[in-house]
């Protein structure tokens, strides 16, 4: 919370999204982000998943959660309206292995996401699609990909799944501004120094509709609240926009 804080106090977004939050409704730290200056909206569940997103301004429509009559993992999907912008918040599911039934979930996750966007809006409409989507799109995402063919993350199922979600009229902003490789928002705890020497992922994402990538104007990782004590293990991912 302490980094998250201080994070919103030196950068004042208008609109912040959380993954993997990990605590339950009841628990939720509200107070100090609404003391911060943010409307909040949260679904989470205990030790597992968890999405919220903080607005300066109070959100004319809140949902949550799939609903085409599957799990609705309430707790994996937030979408909010503030002004014409819609902002949909995900955790997509990491899929443990690639013989698991979680990594099959995650395709279909992929494919129920699709027709999600196919129902509810229009690349017309300024969308903005964010999260830890865990997925690295090409091999310039990944510091080794010569080694993840099979990781659940990067495997050619997965990336095939999420073409097709982003051939609903997305457009992936950090992509727009930073062609070059190298830049990354994931690193595993487990890597000793693993920022330092870029062994990292990029599997966080903001996907815009084409009418609102027309209106990006940047976009960069940041790594500072990586580096402080006790972190997340993913980076700040930023993107501007001028509306």
């Amino acid at each position: 919370m302490g980094i998250l804080l201080e994070w919103l106090t030196i950068n004042s977004p208008d609109v912040m999204c959380l993954q993997e939050t990990k605590v339950v409704d009841a628990d939720f730290p509200v107070t100090p982000l609404r003391d911060a200056g943010y409307h909040v909206v949260y679904s989470g569940e205990k030790s597992y998943n968890g999405v919220a997103i903080l607005s300066r301004h109070e959100p004319a429509s809140v949902a949550f959660g799939l609903d085409d009559g599957g799990p609705p993992d309430n707790s994996r999907l937030a979408c909010i309206k503030i002004g014409k912008l819609h902002v949909v918040n995900t955790y997509i599911p990491q899929g443990r292995d690639i013989e698991h039934p979680m990594y099959r979930y995650k395709l279909e996750w992929f494919e129920r996401l699709r027709t999600y966007f196919d129902l509810k809006f229009k690349p017309s409409q300024p969308l903005v699609w964010v999260g830890d989507l865990n997925i690295a799109p090409a091999a310039p995402d990944i510091h080794n990909s010569g080694e993840q063919t099979n990781h659940v993350c990067y495997h050619v199922d997965v990336r095939r799944a999420f073409e097709k979600t982003m051939d609903w009229g997305f457009v992936d902003v950090f992509r727009k501004h930073h062609p070059e490789s190298g830049q990354y928002t994931f690193f595993d705890y487990r890597l000793k120094d693993a920022v330092e020497r870029g062994l990292g992922w990029r599997i966080d994402h903001v996907m815009a509709s084409t009418s609102l990538a027309s209106k990006s104007t940047g976009a960069w990782i940041d790594l500072m609240p990586r580096r402080a004590e006790r972190p997340s293990d993913h980076a700040v991912l930023v993107a501007e926009f001028e509306i």
